[in-house]
């Protein structure tokens, strides 16, 4: 089986990530993946083995109210008409049996047209691919109704499926979708998508972790860690992502007490973790992922910039877990980071056998079922 993953990170790299996780789950089942990337560079992420197209770049600024080209100006219609060509010619040169557009329809409404072109290509196709979207627990609800509605409409146009990364269990689709009769069906819960943890590494053994994820987001949390680490007995390690991450590094530094380091973020990220003796962090889905595999206490400061609610939603569902505290980012200080940090280091040992990292294994299974029976 031939499988295109069509994904456009634009501000953080999660969704390239959950896009890589997918692909590598195809591989390992002796498909031939190929995951078609819209975003920025990623060199944190390791792409090893998983052949990746790259369109014309795009990011978006923290609102994602514009659409941004490389050198920070504005992208134009040629320039989006550059990737629309080049992810059909990819869809012709693959001839996939099954396509997956992560996120979308349910999201990257402003790359919609580019989508749709995807999308109307495959109509083209005999045989026409199997079309699956790929989503994660929690999305950012339609602020408008007719959002929804149109959402709903180009699933009953083009799609045969949902793949949702989540344990309906745990967080359903509902908490932050308006979930219609019509569109249930469609629905194929994974549980959730995550690699397995590797080896610890001793690079961060006993520390107190605190991440971003890979955009260019997390000043005030990092600021905030600075000053809490000023009054703690632990070392601590600070990873910085995105585009502007050196100069950032640099004013951190300059900022940071002796028992604080700082550096660009890691492909060792989920090793490291395996190591520290806590997390702090947003709560984006891979990090949220990579914090319950650990198993280990952890802090977390969801990404609430503009209209975004994702993160808060999912903070909240994890609230309920031992050894986890959650501070909004209208209460963060040093203080409040530091109250969090003891109780959550004096909080029992939080039990996560019962939740289902196996989603992107039960997606390969569920699209090799849909394929088949195509």
């Amino acid at each position: 089986m031939k499988v295109l993953i069509a994904v456009t990170h634009l501000l953080g790299t999660g969704h390239l990530a959950r896009a890589l996780t997918l692909a590598r789950a195809f591989i390992a089942q002796g498909h031939e993946a190929h995951v078609v990337s819209g975003g920025g560079a990623a060199p944190h992420l390791n792409t090893d083995g998983v052949p990746l197209i790259q369109l014309p770049p795009l990011a978006s600024d923290v609102h994602f109210t514009r659409l941004l080209m490389p050198n920070g100006q504005e992208a134009d219609i040629a320039y989006l008409t550059a990737r629309s060509a080049a992810i059909v010619q990819a869809l012709t040169q693959i001839s996939p049996d099954l396509v997956i557009t992560e996120l979308f329809p349910f999201g990257r409404r402003s790359l919609s047209t580019e989508f749709l072109t995807l999308l109307d290509a495959t109509t083209q196709m005999a045989p026409k691919p199997v079309v699956l979207a790929s989503i994660r627990d929690i999305l950012a609800p339609p602020s408008k109704p007719k959002k929804a509605d149109r959402c709903a409409a180009i699933l009953a146009d083009y799609y045969d499926g949902v793949l949702v990364h989540s344990d309906p269990h745990i967080v359903s689709l509902d908490v932050s979708w308006p979930v219609t009769d019509e569109m249930r069906p469609l629905l194929k819960y994974t549980g959730f998508v995550a690699p397995m943890l590797p080896d610890a590494s001793d690079g961060a053994k006993g520390e107190v972790l605190v991440s971003a994820g890979g955009g260019d987001v997390g000043a005030s949390l990092f600021a905030v860690a600075i000053e809490a680490a000023r009054q703690s007995d632990l070392t601590w390690r600070i990873l910085v992502g995105g585009a502007q991450a050196a100069d950032r590094i640099v004013t951190l530094q300059t900022q940071a007490p002796d028992n604080v380091t700082v550096e660009p973020v890691r492909a060792d990220f989920r090793a490291l973790l395996g190591q520290a003796k806590l997390s702090i962090s947003m709560c984006g889905y891979n990090t949220a992922m990579d914090v319950l595999q650990a198993g280990i206490p952890a802090v977390i400061v969801p990404f609430d910039d503009g209209s975004e609610v994702e993160q808060t939603l999912r903070a909240a569902a994890l609230n309920t877990l031992a050894g986890i505290e959650i501070i909004t980012s209208q209460e963060l200080s040093g203080p409040r980071l530091t109250e969090a940090v003891n109780a959550v280091l004096s909080a029992p040992p939080r039990d996560t056998s019962a939740i289902n990292f196996e989603g992107a294994a039960q997606a390969v299974k569920i699209a090799e079922q849909m394929v088949a029976c195509r």
